[in-house]
C-alpha cells in the first residue's frame, strides 16, 4: 500500500514570501562572512610567508 503526500500548489502569502526572502538574505550574508574570513586568513598567511622569504 502506498501513501501519496498531497502538496498544495497555492502561492505563498505575502508574509510567507517575506520570511523566505529574509531567510535567503541571511544565508547569503553568512556565505559572504565565511568568504571574507577565508580571504583575511589567506592575506595573513601571505604576509607571513613574504616576511619569511625576505629574511
Amino acid at each position: 500500500m502506498r501513501i501519496a503526500e498531497v502538496i498544495s500548489n497555492k502561492p505563498p502569502t505575502p508574509e510567507q514570501q517575506r520570511i523566505k526572502t529574509m531567510q535567503s538574505q541571511v544565508r547569503q550574508a553568512q556565505q559572504r562572512v565565511k568568504q571574507e574570513r577565508i580571504r583575511q586568513q589567506q592575506m595573513k598567511l601571505n604576509q607571513q610567508r613574504s616576511k619569511l622569504n625576505s629574511v
